[in-house]
């Protein structure tokens, strides 16, 4: 009796919701279309989460031998240039000077890359003249449309590993190899501070005859024809720890890129997730309007 008594009700509002749609509602086949393109899209942010969360765990991995290299690289090139600043080298004026950007081939880790350039073109406003030399694709990439002038070598398949000490005087080697000769040599690279912020620094390496030239030049017992290899060990060493220390950036900035982007990810998923209820809810409710319709519509006839 219960039902005979509501069944006039029913009949009553599923007229209703018939006769007068509501704004923006979907119809049965719009409905379902609607529900499988959000379960598509779903499907994707979930893969895309997973992978951001394993590359935030390998960067995380990575990070920690990156450290202690960044730690060993670090020693050298300090002590190497503890000896200009006891002799107090300094640059001579007009001197030519050529830039070292330690930069990588690999991406996916913030604006680091981009941070580099922009120092890189800060410092050739200070010196138009200065000639570049750029480790790693990123860099190169960004600079090549507007400074190629000043691009004298380049390096690619930089950033794979960790940058090994043999690798920096090889990339030493080949810079000493240029035609032009240069009074100052500068290593411009990532400089580590914390684990969510790095800044830009610049190692300098001078040339013999600026090193001739110091004031405290006679308090070292140096003999003349091992100036030239103090000059490439003390440039090599600069290259081994701006390389090691950009790395070190590079693995933190990418940690942290992957763990926000995990976070976007999970907050879509649930954002998804409530349209996709949702959606799921109004198809359903659609159905049974239907079936009460037909249902009202068979008693009458």
């Amino acid at each position: 009796m219960l039902a005979n008594a509501a069944r006039p009700a029913l009949r009553r509002a599923a007229i209703a919701v018939v006769s007068r749609p509501a704004v923006g509602a979907l119809t049965p086949a719009a409905g379902y279309a609607t529900l499988r393109e959000i379960e598509g899209r779903l499907k994707s942010i979930r893969n895309i989460e997973k992978i951001t969360n394993t590359m935030k765990v390998v960067a995380s991995t990575k990070l920690n031998r990156a450290m202690r290299a960044m730690t060993e690289s670090k020693a050298f090139g300090e002590t190497s240039n503890k000896v200009y600043e006891e002799a107090e080298t300094k640059i001579p004026q007009e001197a030519k000077t050529l830039i070292v950007v330690a930069s990588s081939d690999k991406g996916l880790c913030g604006g680091i890359h981009s941070a580099l350039t922009k120092a890189t073109r800060k410092k050739l406003l200070e010196n138009p003249n200065a000639d570049l030399v750029i480790l790693g694709e990123k860099c190169k990439a960004q600079l090549q449309r507007e400074k190629s002038q000043s691009i004298v070598l380049s390096f690619a398949n930089v950033g794979k590993d960790i940058p090994t000490f043999t690798e920096a005087q090889a990339i030493a080697d080949q810079i000493f190899q240029l035609p032009k000769q240069y009074d100052n040599i500068e290593v411009l690279f990532n400089s580590y501070l914390s684990p969510v912020s790095y800044d830009q620094k610049t190692i300098q390496t001078y040339s013999v005859d600026s090193f001739q030239e110091s004031a405290n030049f006679s308090a070292f017992e140096i003999d003349d024809e091992e100036l030239p290899n103090l000059r490439e060990f003390s440039l090599a060493n600069a290259v081994y720890w701006a390389l090691a220390e950009g790395h070190a950036c590079e693995q933190s900035a990418r940690r942290n890129a992957m763990d926000n982007a995990s976070k976007n990810a999970g907050e879509m998923i649930q954002k998804f997730q409530i349209l996709f209820n949702r959606t799921r809810q109004a198809v359903i409710t659609g159905e049974l309007v239907e079936i009460i319709t037909g249902a009202a519509a068979s008693e009458e006839s």
